[in-house]
């Protein structure tokens, strides 16, 4: 087991304490979690992202999907199956699963479909405006005096 030092970071930074907490529970569940199902987190555009999970076997009203407090959870939940199958082989896995992602601030969950045994979840990032970078302009003194100036000889 690595244990990672975030000290360093620290003396720079204000309000990132969370970081350390997250990365330790990141590595955690991935230490303990299985690869079931397979899945791959494509970037689709500089905001936009797409995971797509291989979910072979399973109906859509088998598939939950939840987003709270920056975790995505996917959850694949077998349904009984009605008839008797005697089986030979069974590759297809089809077990119950429980998957959960870390989301940035500000990712939003705009679409889910399911096709050909292919979860895909459609993430787009969405900056408020009032946290996108704004430029102030500067006036001068100069121009703050003919301004006012210009509004005493008018009136």
């Amino acid at each position: 087991m690595t244990n990672f030092d975030f000290s360093p970071l620290y003396r720079t930074t204000v309000g990132f304490d969370h970081l350390s907490s997250l990365l330790d529970n990141i590595h955690r569940s991935e230490r303990t979690s299985n690869s079931y199902p397979p899945y791959n987190i494509e970037l689709i555009d500089e905001n936009q992202y797409q995971i797509t999970m291989a979910v072979s076997g399973f109906q859509s009203n088998e598939l939950d999907i939840q987003a709270e407090k920056q975790t995505l959870t996917v959850k694949g939940q077998k349904l009984a199956d009605q008839g008797m199958r005697n089986y030979l082989h069974q590759g297809i896995a089809g077990r119950n699963f429980e998957r959960k992602f870390q989301l940035a601030e500000h990712i939003e969950i705009k679409a889910a479909q399911l096709a050909n045994g292919l979860l895909h979840i459609d993430l787009v990032r969405e900056i408020p405006e009032a946290m996108k970078p704004k430029t102030i302009p500067i006036k001068d003194a100069q121009s703050r005096l003919v301004e006012v100036s210009a509004k005493s000889t008018a009136a």
